[in-house]
């Protein structure tokens, strides 16, 4: 039996060539995954997959990895992502699970049941950093996925303005704190906001800058955090009906033609993988 030619894909060959050449070997619906929020230090994390159609119906104006883009270009490129995606899904995961549960336990997680809820199935997987296993399709870590495969930018915006919506929602709800500016990431403002109101429920406390100003850091995570609020605080601004489950059932909703939301319960971590600077695959599978 021989073994198919090697494809390198060269990372100067554009957002698309990635997805491009794995289409050429058969995989018409490959799947980007990402996630916002690992490195904020208040409100949830946020993860997202989404399936772009292929050729020219798929290449989106101003697509970029969501960090590189000024707020009101995420909002255009989300609209776009939305309208155009043949799926995408949405997960959130609040602030007390990741305190119980884990940073990495619940990024793994939020980015598996994205894909999982993806309403198209992908018969490829590109990720952001590091492999998600356990999907029953081939996949791919690499390395800065969002500035390299389209799909993974898609992802990146989708996670990237959902998360920042509940942010700015939070704020209301919990003023002072200037969730709207900062998003929850650690800011002089924010610091100084944490050392003089002490932190909120929406902070997670098994950070260590949280956990400090608690005046309660000895303590487990759990044991820290305040009681709970009204029904309407836990939802964290999520979509009506997004979280009216119980703690083993999450529950999925369909939020627009192809789109699902959802909340993911951690799981146990798997050995990170990446690539180097050129993308090699071997018969299509790596």
């Amino acid at each position: 039996m021989l073994t198919p030619p090697r494809t390198v894909v060269r990372r100067d060959g554009g957002l698309y060539a990635l997805e491009r050449a794995l289409q050429r070997r058969g995989f018409r619906h490959v799947a980007g995954a990402d996630e916002a929020g690992r490195g904020a230090c208040a409100g949830p994390l946020v993860a997202a997959a989404a399936i772009l159609p292929e050729g020219r119906r798929g290449e989106i104006d101003e697509l970029a990895d969501s960090k590189l883009l000024t707020p009101a270009a995420r909002e255009r490129v989300y609209e776009e992502v939305v309208a155009r995606a043949l799926a995408y899904a949405v997960v959130i995961i609040p602030a007390e699970e990741v305190d119980a549960r884990g940073l990495h336990v619940c990024n793994l997680a939020a980015m598996r049941r994205a894909l999982a809820s993806l309403t198209t199935r992908p018969e490829y997987v590109l990720t952001d950093g590091f492999g998600v296993d356990g999907l029953d399709v081939p996949g791919l870590a690499v390395w800065k996925g969002d500035r390299v495969a389209a799909c993974v930018a898609a992802a990146s915006v989708l996670a990237k303005v959902t998360r920042d919506r509940i942010m700015v929602d939070l704020d209301e709800r919990h003023p002072g704190y200037g969730f709207a500016e900062h998003k929850g990431y650690i800011t002089p403002e924010h610091s100084a906001a944490l050392r003089e109101r002490g932190p909120c429920r929406e902070h997670r406390f098994s950070y260590v800058n949280v956990a400090t100003v608690s005046g309660r850091d000895g303590r487990p995570p759990r044991s820290r955090r305040p009681a709970a609020g009204s029904p309407d605080e836990v939802l964290f601004g999520a979509p009506d009906g997004a979280f009216d489950d119980g703690p083993d059932e999450p529950m999925e909703r369909s939020d627009a033609a192809g789109g699902t939301v959802g909340v993911a319960l951690g799981e146990q971590p798997r050995p990170p993988a990446s690539v180097g600077e050129d993308v090699v695959m071997e018969g299509g599978v790596r």
